[in-house]
């Protein structure tokens, strides 16, 4: 957080007199919440299209989206699914994998900090 102080001076005391004093308030800005990137990860077993179908159910993208993350899935080995903040992102890959296992799927899916 990076706090600012806002300083106000008074020359008018409501208890008499002419002293001066200073009000101070310190204002914080909260920081923007550290981002992860949630990346599918290539196995020998898990069929492309069970992967095509996870990545429309748990990252609502469209079926051409979904398509080309399976391909680079397949091809390079990783593809990125989204980005989120942490607890969505450590929600999605539980989601993913609790799914897979159902499925009888050795799917796995992890998170990196962006």
């Amino acid at each position: 957080m990076i706090p600012f102080k806002k300083t106000a001076q008074n020359t008018h005391n409501p208890y008499g007199g002419n002293k001066t004093f200073a009000a101070t308030q310190t204002l914080v800005r909260p920081k923007k919440p550290a981002l992860y990137k949630v990346l599918m990860l290539n196995d020998d077993y898990t069929p492309m299209d069970f992967v095509v179908f996870v990545v429309q159910k748990f990252f609502n993208k469209t079926l051409e989206e979904a398509t080309a993350i399976m391909v680079q899935v397949h091809t390079t080995g990783v593809g990125m699914c989204g980005v989120y903040t942490l607890e969505v992102a450590e929600t999605k890959v539980a989601q993913v994998r609790d799914f897979g296992a159902q499925h009888l799927h050795p799917l796995q899916c992890t998170l990196e900090k962006e």
